[in-house]
């Protein structure tokens, strides 16, 4: 629906509060072709594992957009998640190559997690390997995961996790490159999900330049995704964006045409994605009488 032009959507408004190392993030989006119209309002404080919290926590309104009435107040954060993870599979799904079957995870908090749950359900994984900062992290990530029953194992760089994938994943929220172009393989698909944010990276630049890179909003994806810094340094200029991940999905743009070529899914998070699954939220806790009936208008 973004690619045929039946979704409004605002690139996300920052409040930057460097204070308290994290930011807040407006993301309104309306959905015509669902009649979804809503508000996620989220932030990002990456310090929060000394207070017991998740780094990313979210909250979002849903609103009848014929009368602009509240429909819903709901949690945003597992949306926020599981949206995420979910854009990733489908990425992969029009990306990667078809028998793609060892995975790498560059990071291994909950979007780790939920990118490893989507790819399951779209490949046979033979081998996942992970790579964390902090290996108490990475061993954590291996027991919660040990209920899909893939063989995982942990690396203790990062050169040596990503090497031989079909697939890697990077979740992290560096500000320099991590992955360097000679450590992907030739035919590797890559999902950039870490940098959300004006000067964050986790690529080396040079992986963009002989990449094919499909964003999921150009806009948002220019200003806080992936290819925001090398964009601001003149080292990736527009025309290197090759297409929106929404293009490629209603065949409007090809997407991998060849086995050895290297595709890049810069991922920012999209306000459109969490409307169209608070709509499905909203309406399921209806059905099933979830939820508190409040009067807040």
């Amino acid at each position: 629906m973004h690619a045929k032009g039946l979704a409004q959507m605002p690139p996300k408004i920052y409040l930057h509060l460097e204070k308290y190392s994290g930011d807040f993030r407006a993301m309104p989006a309306y959905i015509e072709g669902m009649d979804a119209c809503g508000l996620k309002w989220v932030n990002v404080h990456l310090k929060n594992r000394r207070f017991g919290l998740p780094a990313v926590m979210a909250v979002i309104i849903l609103s009848d957009p014929k009368t602009g009435f509240p429909l819903a107040i709901m949690d945003g954060t597992e949306i926020t998640n599981l949206r995420t993870g979910a854009a990733g599979g489908i990425a992969a799904k029009f990306l990667a190559r078809k028998d793609s079957s060892i995975v790498a995870l560059v990071g291994c908090g909950v979007q780790a997690r939920t990118q490893l749950l989507a790819l399951n359900e779209m490949f046979k994984i033979k081998k996942v390997f992970i790579w964390g900062c902090m290996l108490q992290h990475a061993k954590k990530f291996l027991k919660d995961m040990s209920h899909l029953g893939l063989k995982i194992e942990i690396k203790q760089d990062v050169a040596d996790c990503v090497s031989q994938a079909d697939i890697i994943a990077t979740t992290t929220p560096s500000r320099r490159p991590i992955v360097k172009f000679e450590w992907v393989k030739k035919g590797a698909h890559i999902n950039a999900i870490g940098a959300d944010a004006k000067g964050k990276e986790e690529l080396d630049p040079k992986i963009l330049k002989n990449a094919k890179i499909i964003v999921d909003d150009k806009r948002q994806a220019s200003h806080s995704g992936e290819i925001n810094v090398p964009l601001a340094k003149g080292l990736l200029k527009e025309k290197d964006i090759y297409s929106e991940l929404g293009q490629i999905i209603i065949g409007k743009k090809k997407s991998r045409i060849s086995n050895s070529e290297i595709t890049v899914f810069d991922s920012t998070g999209l306000a459109i994605q969490d409307m169209a699954v608070a709509d499905l939220v909203y309406k399921k806790a209806v059905k099933n009488k979830i939820g508190k009936l409040i009067e807040i208008v």
